[in-house]
């Protein structure tokens, strides 16, 4: 038995690998194999979460994952309301990806997006592309988008472990269904009898992604507009609307089915709560269950319990429910909007925890947790501490001091802005590969936003926020330390728990609050730092470190992310790019 995890290996005994067949990517298949490491050790070797300092060196299994993506328009009725969206493979969620520490990911993405066509994308969000910056996703940051009837294979190494999900980093296709869990399963440090899986829950819009983007930053001073409101929340891709609020001719079924769990009595679950939606925060609860949190994004942390799990988009959080003695025959599970924070139609999601040996009851009959006000941030710092220590230098190289503010443009169009300044892509030049050129040929119009971070090693960031909405901050290539986060500006002394505080790579952002985070700059590369709510990156909130420039001329960009860019040019030449807005929707 391995002994760096307990019981049985279940899910990792089972990783999905998909082979590809070669000739017309239109007519690839997929094919499921089961691949099953060895029961008298771990793929990952010796390492354990409390010995291993995750800025080293991951191992590596020398195994490769392989997934095919098609991504293509479709029609989908999660909550029952019949809307066209973008997916993956055909299926909402998309995907599960599965891999071991140490694996290689290689996922080859098929842009079918036709009627109308449109570039695309996929981000994997959390890895540090550690050697792999020009498969980080991003569209005008890190490669140009993938044309119409085109492919590009995605290959990275999974360098970390837990729990996260991909998504669309091109317009906002991602709020239209384009996004999907990734489980990477490594070493235990609290003991679980069963992983349930994934639980990805987020906020759903009725209206095409480009409509709702349009309204975030309408010219009008009507606050009801620019934060445009959700129209559902989902668990798992599912709930059920109100179909007698449809006014706009659209098919809608009522009573939609609700997602189900079963938990056994006196056994321990794991639930991988991911918060998938484009803007609201996220209260997680399972009715008469404690729930105990031991990972936040991919840092494992000392456990603590809670009743609710606070949830900013693009955040992950691994909790265990234990079963009931003498349980009820079914709870409700629920996954509700934090109302001061965000607009909807509707902020609850459900859906049906049942006991295995219980009567199979629809309805349950229990009763929600409390829900005290929330000031839109996540919980204190001094809860939240890593497994593996690491302590924050107290003197960094750099201290950066960054701004937020809503800001009225000429047009009278809102937009966000960091510094005074706001963010515009160019699709065509990507950052990364002007960086490594040291040439930098993007039009007037494309703000890039760049912060170069020269040769320093650790880099403070001061985060002010000057407007009354809150901003998940999600930084990609590193996680960060958060020293501080709380109301006002910071006082530039307080730093909670300095001998190891919480690590992350998306942290809550307070209205009128401030955020103190520390970056170790050691991975070379050009890293978007931005606001996880899909409508304000997509206005602008939005910037670019670059880490270790000397170093990202030395990196050889792989010829097919290079040929993909070629292609985009041809295409681009001939077909109008519908970019409104910063380009970066995500």
């Amino acid at each position: 038995m391995c002994v760096a995890t307990f019981a049985t290996w279940v899910r990792a005994h089972k990783v999905r690998h998909f082979q590809v067949f070669k000739g017309n990517p239109k007519e690839w298949n997929q094919q499921f194999a089961v691949v099953k490491p060895s029961s008298d050790d771990c793929p990952w070797g010796e390492n354990t979460v409390e010995n291993f300092d995750p800025r080293d060196d991951a191992p590596s299994t020398g195994v490769v994952r392989r997934y095919h993506f098609t991504i293509a328009r479709g029609k989908a009725s999660p909550d029952g309301y019949e809307k066209d969206v973008i997916l993956v493979n055909n299926q909402f969620p998309g995907p599960l990806i599965e891999a071991n520490w140490g694996d290689t990911i290689s996922v080859t993405v098929f842009n079918n997006i036709t009627a109308p066509e449109e570039g695309t994308s996929l981000h994997w969000h959390g890895f540090s592309q550690k050697d792999t910056p020009w498969y980080d996703g991003v569209v005008g940051i890190t490669q140009c988008p993938i044309p119409p009837g085109t492919s590009l294979v995605y290959e990275f190494k999974a360098d970390t472990y837990g729990s996260t999900w991909y998504h669309a980093h091109y317009a906002s296709q991602y709020s239209d269904g384009l996004s999907g869990p990734l489980i990477v399963y490594g070493p235990r440090h609290v003991e679980y009898d069963y992983d349930l899986g994934p639980v990805m829950v987020g906020d759903y819009y009725h209206q095409n992604y480009t409509v709702v983007a349009a309204e975030a930053s309408a010219s009008t001073n009507d606050f009801t507009v620019y934060v445009p409101a959700s129209d559902n929340n989902l668990i798992n891709g599912k709930n059920s609307f109100n179909c007698s609020l449809v006014t706009d001719g659209h098919k809608c079924t009522p009573n939609a089915p609700l997602p189900k769990f079963h938990l056994k009595k006196g056994k321990t679950h794991l639930l991988r709560l991911i918060n998938s939606g484009a803007a609201a925060m996220q209260r997680f609860s399972i009715d008469g269950h404690k729930l105990t949190i031991i990972a936040n994004d991919f840092t494992p942390i000392n456990p603590y319990t809670v009743d609710v799990v606070n949830l900013g988009v693009g955040q992950r959080t691994d909790v265990l429910v234990t079963g009931l003695d003498n349980p009820q025959p079914s709870y409700w599970m629920r996954s509700t909007l934090a109302m001061n924070c965000t607009r909807t139609l509707n902020p609850y999601a459900k859906a049906i925890v049942q006991y295995n040996d219980a009567p199979n009851i629809m309805s349950p009959n229990s009763t929600a947790y409390f829900l005290p006000e929330l000031n839109c941030g996540n919980d204190a710092l001094n809860l939240t501490t890593p497994i593996f220590p690491i302590e924050a230098e107290l003197e960094p190289d750099i201290t950066q001091v960054i701004e937020l503010d809503l800001f009225t443009n000429s047009t009278g169009s809102h937009i966000w802005i960091m510094n005074n300044q706001t963010f515009r892509a160019d699709y065509s030049n990507p950052l990364l590969f002007a960086e490594q050129a040291e040439n930098f040929t993007s039009p007037p119009e494309a703000e890039q936003m760049i912060f170069d971070f020269g040769k320093a090693k650790t880099v403070r960031i001061v985060l002010n926020n000057k407007y009354q909405a809150a901003h998940p901050m999600h930084l990609h290539g590193v996680n960060f330390q958060v020293l501080s986060e709380g109301q006002g500006y910071w006082d530039g002394k307080a730093i909670i728990n300095p001998s190891n505080p919480q690590r992350r790579d998306t942290q809550m952002l307070r209205r009128y609050g401030h955020m103190v985070i520390q970056v170790e700059s050691l991975n070379p590369g050009v890293w978007p730092f931005h606001c996880h709510i899909a409508w304000h990156a997509s206005t602008g909130l939005y910037m670019n470190f670059v880490m270790q420039k000397e170093d990202i001329q030395d990196l050889e960009v792989p010829a097919s992310v290079t040929d993909s860019c070629k292609a985009w040019d041809v295409w681009e030449k001939t077909n109008r790019v519908g970019q409104t807005d910063s380009g970066l929707r995500i």
